[in-house]
């Protein structure tokens, strides 16, 4: 094992959105600094690192100057290209490691794993023409939906099926790409466990939280959710499971279906997740220094709650409710620094408190 990283040190984060945001704020409050690489100009991340590197993941140059500039590399999202990460980790260990991000990337991969660990997840079959989507149908049948097994977020890269006879627009919307089709699944409601695993195999994990979505994107997260003691104590094993299994330093997020019959598994993500960020006012050491704490090698927080918290993404033209939320008392705004509103953008979120006895 490595040793812990001392302060000053250098986190270099790949990906400069809302999340790298919030990593780079985290490390500076436990005296790292940090350096942003990113293809796109101008990154919300930017506003709040040390350095910034704007360049593309196919430059060569850029990537191993930028390896050499940081002690430990991390990542805000999961579709890094494989050839960049080669490079990286030729430089600096990559924390998540390699593993996590080749499973969660392609999402027929990730639930044939996860069945492997001896987990519930959706019926599913991988799709390449229009002979499989038929024979996967006889098998699951319908509703069903129809996503592409590598990339998509936010509900993009999906298409429902209600009926066999929409099987044929499904695969149009795939655009050729490799799918996988998911059964439906009868649940009540969706949670999700935010957990970590640090350098030494210690395991800490959050409350689970409830979600709810609208048009494929989160929109709120309660904490805590409606569970029994037995469903929140399987939640969390079963996340701990995920993690130990993939040797995993960092944080994950766990996506999980509540059934009658049980939990299901919905995804994982290899990174610091959306609905996370009730911790950072419902907990002493929040998802993101847990991250930074986790792949600096340094000790976990504990992921007690101190107070009951609603999550609220705020999207597009939210962002005009922020005057009328910064007048209620028990109401942290979280904004991210995005110079342009646009419909379905995520521009920040606020978190609702009720604390605790």
């Amino acid at each position: 094992m490595s040793e812990p990283l001392s302060t000053g040190a250098v986190i270099g984060i790949l990906g400069g959105g809302q999340l790298g945001r919030m990593l780079s704020v985290a490390a500076s409050r436990l005296g790292f600094r940090s350096h942003i690489y990113e293809p796109g100009a101008n990154p919300p991340a930017g506003q709040v690192a040390d350095q910034v590197t704007t360049a593309a993941y196919d430059d060569r140059a850029a990537l191993a100057r930028f390896a050499e500039s940081v002690d430990v590399v991390t990542y805000e999202f999961e579709n890094i290209p494989t050839r960049a990460l080669d490079l990286l980790e030729t430089h600096r260990p990559i924390r998540p490691g390699r593993e996590a991000l080749r499973i969660s990337q392609d999402r027929l991969t990730e639930k044939t794993f996860l069945r492997k660990l001896g987990l519930t997840t959706a019926p599913f079959a991988g799709i390449v023409d229009m002979g499989d989507l038929k024979a996967a149908l006889k098998q699951i049948g319908t509703p069903a939906i129809l996503k592409t097994r590598r990339l998509g977020y936010d509900g993009k890269g999906q298409a429902r099926l209600l009926r066999p006879e929409d099987a044929a627009n499904a695969l149009i919307a795939m655009d050729g790409a490799p799918a996988v089709l998911e059964g439906f699944v009868d649940f009540s409601h969706e949670v999700s466990v935010i957990a970590a695993r640090g350098l030494t195999g210690e395991v800490a994990c959050f409350d689970p939280g409830e979600n709810v979505h609208r048009d494929g994107i989160l929109r709120t997260t309660t904490v805590p959710a409606k569970l029994t003691p037995a469903q929140r104590t399987d939640a969390i094993l079963l996340a701990a499971n995920i993690l130990n299994a993939l040797d995993y330093v960092g944080v994950l997020g766990v996506e999980l279906f509540v059934t009658p019959q049980g939990l299901v598994v919905n995804e994982i993500a290899p990174r610091v997740h959306n609905s996370g960020h009730w911790t950072q006012n419902g907990c002493a050491v929040d998802q993101f220094e847990q991250h930074i704490r986790a792949i600096a090698g340094w000790p976990l927080g504990g992921g007690q709650r101190h107070a009951d918290v609603v999550m609220e993404n705020l999207i597009g033209d939210d962002m005009d409710r922020v005057p009328q939320l910064a007048r209620d008392p028990d109401t942290a705004i979280h904004l991210y620094g995005k110079a342009d509103v646009k419909p379905g953008r995520k521009m920040g979120h606020v978190n609702r408190i009720k604390r605790s006895v």
